[in-house]
């Protein structure tokens, strides 16, 4: 892992960059973070930067376009995948929670996932606005699960319907979740047992591997937004952080009816530089599988071809905003840049020079409220 060090700086240097119709443009700017205080109350007292570069230059970067490893059945195993899913009704179930706030109604929220299982989540949306409203679909970062309700309301604040989707299995890592991973039977059947964590759980069967639960839960997510009687169906964006933007990359890749998607820091994207470039986790656990499976390697790396980033990336057409640490030794650049280069539809790309995983934090979120205001207002 890179080194680290310790700084609190009070502003955060940024480039942004753009491409429409064939041109990029960037901008270096400098945010002085005294202006989000008492904002988004998610800022540390102290900020944690990686010391060094380790990935490709920037310029080297943005033109950065890997060939793309594609089964020739992707499209029909996703179809078959989600037509399978959609055979159960969405069967959205809401109930209120009462918090004490006064300018938001939360509701515990659940609906129809992968293979008909019960995804639990969160359904928050401003109080007493009678009309239908745009629809934030968010997904988690790995390792955490739902929450509580109020811990999740930027979006409702800024007038957005959001629905927040927790991750099945997870929620034991930095915040608590409700949704069991249910073991399919083509798991039980298929072995090969899998390294601690989720990103080997399955991983010898396409049809077993954990992510095809989890991404089929995402777009029935959204699924479930559409059946929100108060979302306007035709104005939904998909996004996340870490797990939750390459979940946001593969729902724009499988779903043409999302409007927008915004993943910062994107993970479950190239995994056969990831797994060669850093040894953190998550993508480590891949790499300690195939320390110990030895004989499994084109199997494993068959597997996540049907659940690459690049691969969803060039199927999605809506317009999207990306984010990126140029210190991320966790979601290395050249990971987040692939997907970017190959993605299909108008994008916009954040460079955060100084800053690892964490990436943009605040900056970033306004970043993301600007950009949907453009889109939706």
């Amino acid at each position: 892992m890179s080194p680290s060090k310790q700084r609190s700086d009070s502003f955060y240097p940024y480039v942004s960059s753009s491409t429409k119709g064939g041109c990029t443009r960037e901008v270096l700017s400098l945010h002085p973070s005294h202006h989000l205080k008492g904002l988004l109350l998610t800022r540390p007292s102290v900020q944690t930067v990686q010391m060094a570069l380790f990935d490709f230059p920037l310029e080297q970067l943005q033109k950065y376009l890997p060939p793309r490893d594609e089964p020739q059945d992707f499209d029909a195993f996703w179809t078959e995948t989600l037509q399978e899913a959609r055979e159960f009704p969405i069967g959205v179930q809401l109930e209120r929670v009462d918090y004490g706030l006064k300018t938001v109604d939360i509701f515990d929220a659940s609906f129809a996932g992968y293979a008909g299982q019960r995804i639990r989540g969160w359904y928050i949306r401003p109080r007493d606005i009678q009309e239908k409203l745009p629809c934030v679909v968010e997904y988690l970062g790995y390792g955490g699960g739902r929450g509580l309700g109020l811990e999740r309301l930027l979006y409702a604040s800024a007038g957005y319907a959001y629905l927040l989707m927790d991750t099945r299995g997870q929620g034991g890592a930095w915040q608590f979740g409700d949704t069991p991973d249910m073991v399919p039977l083509e798991l039980a059947e298929t072995g090969g047992g899998q390294h601690p964590g989720f990103m080997t759980r399955g991983i010898l069967n396409s049809r077993a591997y954990y992510y095809r639960r989890v991404f089929t839960d995402a777009v029935r997510a959204v699924d479930a937004a559409r059946a929100l009687e108060g979302v306007d169906s035709s104005r939904i964006a998909v996004t996340g952080t870490s797990q939750g933007g390459g979940i946001s990359l593969a729902v724009a890749g499988l779903d043409s009816g999302v409007g927008a998607c915004l993943p910062d820091v994107p993970f479950l994207c190239h995994f056969k530089r990831a797994t060669e470039l850093i040894d953190t986790h998550p993508y480590a656990e891949i790499s300690n599988y195939l320390r110990i499976h030895r004989d499994k390697l084109e199997r494993v790396f068959q597997t996540l071809s049907y659940f690459d980033g690049l691969n969803f990336a060039a199927r999605a057409h809506c317009p999207t905003l990306f984010s990126v640490g140029l210190m991320d030794d966790v979601c290395p650049p050249s990971t987040v840049y692939a997907a970017f280069n190959h993605y299909a539809g108008s994008k916009e790309m954040r460079v955060y020079p100084y800053n690892g995983h964490e990436g943009g934090g605040e900056v970033q979120a306004l970043e993301r409220l600007k950009f949907l205001g453009q889109l939706w207002e």
